[in-house]
């Protein structure tokens, strides 16, 4: 196969992820067709006797969601390390140590437990309160606690993971506020962000919500980009938050979390007798939801990247009329493009199962356009 490496390199994280998926869906479906699930709810309930107050509603759903995600996350884990330490390694990519690879891991691990058994003490005292439309208020406190999440992204969850320092570059840390205030998105400051201890990839970003909000640009970025660059980089994360993309973004995600809730709520209740759960509030059901709230999570994913995609369109011409430099852009672009291994000229449909973003070469298209409407329009501005 005549495959350059960045398509190499893609293909091979796509099938890992893709496989990954299937596997822990195979294995929520055994859980659930071989009582696989109600065995660990029993094991829930034995283990519960010994937490303080007794074997309570609310410590057998956690007890029980803890040991899920343990079995889940090792039957993920050979994946996710051939995709996140494997290939990162044989394609150059990977800054990191196995031992510093595996730490991220268990931090990733536990923030992924506090979040799923916060989420899981919300949900089960609704279903047992409201066993019908529990998916209503269910879905209201989800959505709430994401966007929750979102605003202590970068005061919380980010430091746990890269080195934050405010950027020392004066001139650009100057150039870049001020280009934010022209655009209408007021940020807190701006922050060198070390991905350089785990990555050779580069990046920046426009992060948080309301107070938290931040521009983050990455020390790899920092060491090989002009100051040019990278505004024009940033112009581009300015626009998102110019245009509420964030915010629509995670109302899209909203939605998509009623429409899985409620389709969970249905399946429940057509399970209940079959499984032989005792209620709809059953934890042992718990597989049933989650299988329920992925498959509504990927027949969404085609219109949200599809959305995705237009966002970042609008955003490529955003950034060049802020900046009027499309020569530091198509630099900019291409240089990110190679740097990080993007897939120069994916299908049709690989672009509609996985891309967020237009490929490089339709970027650098559309800005090599707008390059020339640009003079166009200054030649017969002084002709006039």
């Amino acid at each position: 196969m005549n495959e350059d490496k960045a398509t190499r390199y893609q293909r091979l994280k796509r099938r890992t992820a893709v496989a990954s998926l299937a596997s822990t869906g195979l294995l929520l479906v055994v859980l659930v067709l071989t009582s696989g699930s109600s065995w660990l709810r029993s094991v829930a309930q034995s283990a519960a006797l010994f937490v303080p107050g007794g074997a309570s509603a609310t410590a057998v759903v956690l007890l029980y969601v803890i040991a899920l995600i343990a079995i889940t996350e090792v039957a993920s884990l050979p994946a996710a390390y051939y995709s996140g330490f494997v290939l990162e390694t044989r394609y150059g990519l990977s800054q990191q140590l196995r031992v510093a690879w595996f730490r991220d891991q268990l931090k990733s691990l536990v923030l992924k437990g506090l979040m799923t058994t916060t989420s899981a003490a919300i949900v089960y005292p609704l279903i047992r309160w409201f066993p019908i439309a529990w998916w209503l208020p269910a879905g209201a406190m989800v959505s709430t606690l994401i966007i929750v999440l979102t605003a202590l992204a970068p005061v919380v969850l980010l430091p746990l993971f890269y080195r934050l320092k405010p950027l020392s570059r004066e001139s650009l840390r100057v150039r870049l506020l001020s280009m934010a205030d022209r655009a209408g998105a007021q940020v807190l400051d701006v922050y060198e962000w070390g991905l350089g201890d785990k990555t050779r990839k580069a990046n920046a970003a426009l992060t948080g919500l309301w107070k938290s909000r931040r521009i983050l640009v990455s020390d790899t970025m920092l060491a090989d980009y002009s100051d040019e660059e990278i505004e024009v980089v940033l112009a581009h994360e300015i626009a998102h938050h110019a245009h509420g993309d964030i915010w629509k973004g995670l109302l899209l995600e909203s939605a998509v979390i009623f429409a899985g809730l409620f389709v969970a709520s249905r399946a429940l209740a057509r399970v209940v007798q079959p499984l032989a759960l005792d209620g709809p509030s059953d934890v042992a059901g718990l597989p049933v939801i989650a299988l329920s709230v992925g498959v509504v999570s990927l027949m969404a994913i085609p219109v949200a990247l599809a959305i995705s995609r237009s966002n970042e369109r609008r955003a490529d011409r955003e950034a060049l009329w802020l900046t009027r430099n499309p020569t530091a852009f198509i630099s900019a672009i291409r240089r990110l493009g190679s740097q990080n291994l993007a897939e120069s000229h994916p299908s049709r449909f690989v672009q509609w199962l996985f891309h967020s973003h237009p490929p490089v070469p339709d970027r650098i298209a559309a800005a090599e356009a707008f390059n020339a409407r640009d003079h166009l329009v200054g030649s017969m501005t002084r002709a006039m």
